[in-house]
């Protein structure tokens, strides 16, 4: 049987200043991201021969296949532009490798950029719509669901509701992230939070406090995809691609459907695991897509690591913070530490697969777990990687 596992690794990794970075466009941070990618595996621009791009919902210079003579790619073998939301990445890294073991490619970039923050001022009318929507997209918005943040409250509501779980269990995800966002100086939130600070926090849309949701940030990240012999001989430690795979619930607003209790995280570890020839008490550590708290701990019930309507009670002990018997997170999140979509888990565990995490680093990173997360709980990709071939 045909697998990917082991045969394609990460061998670079870019990441720009992130947060309130004003005067530059998507563009430039892709191009900027691109740039130390390269440098960090070794290699040359002319090395490249793929790129894989996805841009967030910034305007400003707002990503393109104009990217690649932007910066001068004129040889390129594979060029796109994705976007399935916060699973792009692992989708991303998935053809890359496809790419790479079919002998179409030999090193692709994968880049994710954006600049929603343009001018100081409120971090919340980033992501404004522009126009109101028509047609049947306005239907939600008439009954007073007007945004993501509104669609993910009424899913942690939903969860509350059926399973008892309490802005205590959502406020210790918080908490245990920004633990781990003081380690990392790339974080643009590092200063310690309590439970308490956590409550008083001021609502966003109840349950979400304004602890319970992400960052709004302005950079790039990229990574480099190579052949696993390749990445041997690079600059850095590989982080091996054992495992891959997406899942995707195409038909939310259907009778039966419960989205905001069971996601497509069921389907992609299915297919990850199965290639990476792993099971859930193999993993050291996991990075998890965590737009809001109530998705951290919704992916964990969905992956196995405990039954569900139990994430609460399973986060309270504190298992997820340093030193925990499940450190998850450990960049700090997008919750503490930056939103670049679903680069903002690859790219720590890179860091972690790598053992270069500093005074983050987990002892134990045989096995990294990363998700991706779109949508309204509809789209997610899964990557196992390692410092190990096999």
């Amino acid at each position: 049987m045909t697998t990917l596992k082991g045969k394609a690794a990460i061998t670079g990794l870019g990441i720009t200043p992130m947060g309130k970075i004003f005067g530059h466009d998507a563009m430039y941070f892709a191009g900027e991201a691109i740039r130390l990618a390269v440098e960090d595996a070794g290699l040359t621009k002319a090395d490249i021969d793929g790129l894989l791009i996805n841009n967030g919902v910034g305007t400003a210079g707002a990503l393109s296949l104009g990217l690649a003579p932007y910066l001068g790619f004129d040889a390129l073998r594979v060029l796109n532009h994705m976007n399935a939301a916060g699973s792009t990445a692992a989708q991303m890294v998935m053809y890359a490798s496809m790419c790479i073991e079919l002998g179409m490619a030999s090193n692709v970039v994968c880049v994710f950029a954006d600049a929603p923050l343009q001018t100081p001022g409120p971090s919340a009318a980033a992501y404004a719509r522009p126009t109101p929507p028509r047609g049947m997209a306005s239907l939600a918005p008439a009954y007073g669901l007007y945004s993501v943040n509104a669609q993910y409250a009424l899913a942690a509501q939903r969860h509350m509701a059926l399973y008892g779980t309490t802005n205590d269990h959502l406020g210790e995800i918080a908490v245990s992230t920004r633990m781990w966002a003081e380690r990392n100086p790339r974080a643009q939130m590092r200063s310690p939070i309590t439970l308490e600070d956590y409550h008083n926090s001021r609502w966003i849309m109840e349950p979400f406090h304004l602890l319970d949701c992400c960052l709004v940030s302005n950079g790039a990240v990229a990574v480099i995809v190579s052949s696993a012999s390749r990445a041997r001989d690079l600059r850095q430690p590989p982080a091996y691609v054992l495992g891959i795979g997406q899942g995707h619930h195409a038909t939310t607003n259907r009778g039966g459907w419960e989205p905001e209790t069971h996601t497509a995280a069921t389907i992609a570890k299915d297919t990850a695991f199965r290639m990476a020839g792993v099971e859930l008490a193999d993993i050291d550590v996991l990075e998890l897509y965590d737009c809001y708290t109530y998705t951290v701990l919704v992916t964990l019930e969905d992956y196995g690591f405990c039954a569900k309507g139990e994430g609460g009670p399973f986060v309270s002990d504190g298992k997820l913070r340093p030193g925990g018997a499940l450190p998850t997170n450990t960049g700090g999140g997008e919750l503490s530490g930056y939103y670049m979509w679903g680069m903002t888990p690859l790219s720590e565990g890179i860091i972690q697969a790598r053992g270069q995490g500093g005074d983050r680093q987990v002892e134990k990173h045989d096995l990294v777990m990363v998700t991706g997360n779109g949508g309204i709980l509809n789209y997610h990709g899964c990557m196992i990687l390692s410092p190990n071939a096999s």
